[in-house]
């Protein structure tokens, strides 16, 4: 087994309060006392690391006098870590303002929940390796008291019929008209890529990618997919972010380029392929799963949370790049998950000086609390089935990363948003597919 990162410190600082790191605290056989000192050990680290990403970003093309200090606003509470790293991101570039969701969290080079809006630039790393990630979500006539009794049968033929997994292609060829754009694939410079994206059209993944059955106040069943543009995305991410001068990583700076220059061109290009290409694999996944339930689409909510968009923000064309943050403008409606065993919500953008300073941005989750190896020491199976069972939800895969106790409470960080969304549908999950035990996704950021 690996060993712990942050032992070695978490001990020291142990002993530095007078305390045998080896002698037990808790219930039962409990646990070593140094795990108590673990999460100050990590934030240790993660300052330190925060410290040298400031140092390179300092050594960088100095950002002009008008987007320094660019203004962030933040809604919710965050490790100092994260808002570090988004303040890193923000000295790099023509920034104009950003924005912390209550749902977020560390991610590559830039938080997810973090949104950044530039003039005339674009961010590589802020849209991330899963470009064109996002939420898919429709409301059939059918009601669930008419599919209760076999709702084990249907969502374990989910599973059969939709491709889990890494690296998976799709047991059924999903044909579309994407794949006929021969200048999109060319501009994208993706034509490579064309065969094997068309084989993985319509595949899931793993990690925290899924398909949701759910009901609503009234009733009728709804199904819910979350995942995006899969090894088409991740390819086009690497070899841009590459050609950027870019690097891999948590606490690095970011790579922004000009969008008129022919690299930056090129990468819209790709982006917006990508975009394209995560859109028609969630239709075909919903499209997929109303068979097998039966019904027809009453309502039907899309979006993405991991793109870069053209929009006018106080006058001004702006690129806004979201990673992990759904797009909320006045009117708009969003499809947001809780986690396997929480409510998810329909909501939409409402207009607020709140919400402008948003960047009519909004959550695209709950938010993670523990990270995925952290949430396999702490919680068992037991714990984890205990959860879903008390709220009448049928799981087939998912492990102890996705596990509910891992995430925030979806309520607590809307109501961080107060005032920028309403909820017009509350979702409670009934069955949930996702990816088996021990599968790692390359393909999702």
């Amino acid at each position: 087994m690996r060993s712990d990162p942050y032992q070695e410190r978490a001990r020291q600082l142990c002993v530095a309060a007078g305390v045998d790191p080896d002698s037990r605290v808790g219930e039962g056989r409990g646990q070593p006392a140094w795990c108590a000192y673990r999460d100050a050990a990590r934030r240790e680290h993660l300052a330190r690391e925060s410290i040298a990403a400031a140092n390179e970003i300092a050594h960088l093309r100095p950002q002009e006098d008008r987007f320094q200090d660019a203004p962030l606003k933040i809604f919710g509470q965050h490790e100092d870590a994260t808002i570090a790293q988004m303040r890193n991101c923000m000295a790099v570039g023509n920034v104009v303002s950003g924005v912390i969701c209550a749902d977020g969290h560390l991610g590559y080079a830039q938080p997810v929940g973090g949104v950044i809006a530039y003039e005339k630039q674009i961010s590589i790393s802020g849209v991330g390796f899963d470009i064109g990630c996002g939420n898919m979500a429709v409301r059939l006539d059918t009601h669930f008291d008419d599919i209760a009794a076999i709702v084990p049968a249907i969502i374990r033929d989910v599973a059969k019929v939709i491709s889990f997994g890494v690296g998976r292609a799709n047991a059924e060829r999903a044909e579309h008209e994407l794949f006929d754009d021969g200048d999109a694939w060319r501009e994208s410079d993706m034509e490579s890529y064309r065969q094997k994206a068309a084989s993985q059209l319509g595949t899931v993944g793993s990690g925290n990618h899924y398909v949701d059955l759910m009901r609503d106040e009234e009733g009728f069943v709804w199904i819910g997919v979350h995942f995006g543009s899969r090894g088409l995305g991740h390819t086009s991410a690497t070899r841009y972010l590459k050609a950027a001068g870019g690097k891999d990583g948590m606490h690095v700076p970011p790579a922004v380029v000009d969008e008129d220059s022919e690299l930056g061109r090129r990468y819209i290009a790709a982006m917006e392929l990508a975009g394209r290409y995560s859109y028609a694999g969630r239709e075909w996944v919903v499209e997929r799963v109303r068979k097998i339930i039966g019904g027809s689409v009453t309502e039907s909510v899309h979006n993405h949370h991991n793109y870069a968009w053209r929009e006018t923000h106080d006058g001004k064309d702006l690129w806004v790049v979201r990673k992990g943050a759904t797009p909320a403008f006045p009117g708009q409606k969003g499809f947001v998950g809780g986690s396997m065993g929480d409510d998810a919500v329909i909501l939409e953008g409402v207009d607020s000086p709140q919400a402008k300073a948003s960047l009519y941005s909004t959550v695209h989750g709950a938010g993670r609390v523990f990270g995925r190896k952290e949430a396999k020491r702490r919680f068992s199976r037991s714990e984890m089935d205990q959860w879903l069972n008390e709220r009448g939800v049928t799981l087939i895969g998912g492990d102890l990363d996705e596990s509910p106790m891992a995430y925030r409470r979806l309520p607590d960080v809307l109501a961080q948003h107060a005032g920028t969304v309403r909820v017009l549908h509350t979702l409670r999950p009934f069955a949930v597919a996702m990816a088996g035990e021990g599968e790692f996704d390359p393909f999702k950021d």
